[in-house]
């Protein structure tokens, strides 16, 4: 029976590589590279390749042995040549606890340093990360401060929270009509949640106020204003 433990890592390791191949194929894809192209010298030299490699293996799932040190590895190296995608999913690993011990205060550290870059994800999380004191102290003012830059960007989450933190009078004076039309945003984009504030929030408002905040948004759309 002793027998079979080597021939079960040998094919361990063959299945591993297999999957090894597969995934660099998958990445090299989403970098649109040429698959023919030596795969040691455009994981050294290209962000993409290496930030693509490190989510591919996060996302495999465990079918096809995901391995987080692996992506961990992958997505650090990108991250830390200043790849805004990378650096937000390195923030994705540690709010996640992803082949490192959870951290909110080390994806918060990587959610701004992609956020800085204009990555909208990044923006998101870290507006949530202020709104929530994961990883930051609460601040309701940076907390808007994230949405929004989301939000203009079309992001159809944080024009909802956007629309929560006017409602609610967090971090910017109470101001329903503004509320309002950032959730007419989300809800346009087909955001659920947003669409059942709408609901919630007209019961509070006048009609002259929802009339309002409809010609507003009404306007902003007819721009293509904050649409992804």
């Amino acid at each position: 029976m002793s027998g079979a433990i080597p021939a079960l890592k040998t094919v361990t390791t063959m299945k591993r590589e297999m999957i090894q191949v597969f995934l660099v194929f998958l990445a090299a894809c989403s970098a649109s590279l040429p698959l023919d192209m030596p795969v040691k010298v455009e994981l050294k030299d290209n962000t993409t390749l290496q930030n693509n490699l490190g989510e591919t293996h996060r996302r495999i799932g465990e079918s096809l042995a995901s391995d987080y040190a692996e992506a961990l590895k992958w997505v650090r190296k990108a991250a830390e040549q200043g790849d805004d995608n990378a650096q937000y999913f390195l923030g994705v690993m540690y709010y996640k606890g992803e082949g490192v011990p959870l951290d909110y205060a080390e994806a918060a550290t990587w959610y701004r340093k992609a956020a800085e870059h204009g990555n909208v994800l990044a923006q998101l999380n870290l507006g949530w990360a202020y709104n929530e004191g994961e990883g930051v102290t609460r601040d309701y003012d940076e907390a808007m401060s994230w949405y929004r830059k989301a939000a203009e960007q079309g992001n159809a989450v944080a024009q909802n929270n956007l629309g929560w933190m006017y409602e609610e009078g967090k971090g910017v004076p109470r101001d329903l009509v503004t509320a309002y039309m950032w959730y007419s945003f989300a809800a346009a984009q087909g955001q659920e949640r947003a669409k059942s504030e709408i609901d919630s929030i007209e019961r509070k408002m006048t009609q002259e106020q929802i009339a309002e905040a409809q010609k507003r948004a009404e306007e902003a759309n007819g721009a293509k204003r904050f649409r992804e």
